[in-house]
């Protein structure tokens, strides 16, 4: 693992000796230490709320593991939470590479016993939660938050009665990547009611991956706000999972969250780089609307420096040396995440009122 202050320090000579002194998003000079004290002090203020960890993919064929003491099987351990200043963790339910579409539920639903199993096991370490007080229950206890998904649209078989039951089982976020009804002619009328649904359940789509024409379209349709967990800026590095800036300005237009990933291949090979991304999404977007999303465990090739779950103070750092003040980054680590969720909730406590869940698969519409 390399030296944090060594290379913070780095970063912050070769952009003096760029001639940057103007640059609006830096801080006056401070060595490396000075900056990584001022990171784990805002973190420990507001923690970073982590967009997509597929852990329990990576737990799956091991024998034997202990998260507490510490796992180097795999990048996600709680004493590498803790350092990281990770307050809660979202944990992806995607199928498994080469799983049939006909075993999508029963895989999903062998992913959540595998999740409860997990966290039944590290009780000091991890709490299961399904709503944006529990998170912040967790948190006050000291403990990691869990929350579930996103999971595969092709986990529903198109059938409102099953997303109904993961609901039921805490699941908080669904991909629509892929799904027959999302396509590239956007969504169908049983799609839309999919939407609808979700919003009256409290569970947020997740939009990464998804043809543009099914992004406007939900962002149009949901009540609450949408979530790109695993998305950067298409302007900074094109990649078909980043966003174009014409969609990263509807985003920020319908309050919706882009997860910025530490994935090298979205965003780039080094810490710079994916500060270089987080800057962009927060100028286009807006810092209401930009979070960050680990990646961790998927088998993503991560930015030197930012390798597991304890480095995260190694990205805040950089961002104060480029001047995101304290509430751009609490933001950016927490409240954005925060508001997603709070607005889910209450949106799901009004419409439970109001609107009686549909038939599983509603007669008027086609899938």
């Amino acid at each position: 693992m390399a030296d944090l202050q060594h290379d913070i320090h780095t970063t912050t000579e070769v952009g003096r000796e760029d001639g940057l002194p103007d640059d609006p998003f830096r801080f006056p000079l401070e060595s490396g230490a000075s900056v990584l004290e001022r990171a784990h002090a805002l973190l420990e203020a507001h923690p970073v709320a982590d967009g997509y960890c597929a852990l329990p993919r990576a737990l799956g064929p091991l024998p034997w593991y202990d998260l507490e003491l510490g796992e180097t099987a795999v990048d996600t351990d709680v004493p590498r939470l803790r350092e990281g200043h990770v307050g809660a963790l979202f944990w992806s339910l995607d199928l498994p590479a080469g799983e049939r579409r006909d075993r999508a539920v029963g895989a999903t639903l062998e992913q959540l016993d595998l999740v409860r199993r997990v966290v039944e096991t590290h009780p000091e370490g991890l709490r299961l939660v399904r709503t944006a007080g529990q998170v912040i229950d967790a948190r006050n206890c000291g403990r990691v938050a869990v929350v579930l998904g996103p999971a595969s649209a092709a986990a529903l078989d198109d059938s409102l009665g099953i997303l109904r039951v993961l609901q039921s089982l805490g699941l908080r976020v669904l991909s629509l990547a892929g799904a027959a009804w999302a396509g590239e002619e956007g969504l169908t009328r049983f799609g839309e009611e999919v939407v609808r649904e979700m919003n009256r359940l409290g569970v947020l789509a997740d939009l990464s991956g998804a043809p543009e024409i099914t992004l406007a379209r939900v962002l149009a349709l949901s009540k609450t706000p949408v979530l790109c967990t695993r998305s950067a800026a298409a302007a900074v590095r094109p990649h078909p999972a980043n966003l174009s800036d014409e969609l990263l300005g509807q985003l920020g237009e319908h309050k919706g969250v882009c997860m910025v990933p530490l994935a090298a291949e979205q965003t780039g090979p080094t810490v710079p780089d994916v500060a270089d991304h987080l800057d962009h999404v927060r100028v286009v977007a807006g810092p209401e609307c930009v979070a960050l999303s680990g990646t961790y465990d998927s088998g993503a090739a991560h930015p030197r420096d930012l390798d597991d779950t304890s480095r995260y103070p190694h990205l805040i750092a950089e961002l104060l040396r480029r001047g995101w003040s304290e509430t751009e980054l609490s933001l950016l680590t927490w409240g954005n995440v925060q508001r997603a969720l709070r607005s889910a909730d209450f949106t799901a406590r009004a419409t439970q009122r109001r609107r009686e869940p549909n038939p599983p698969r509603p007669a008027d519409t086609e899938a």
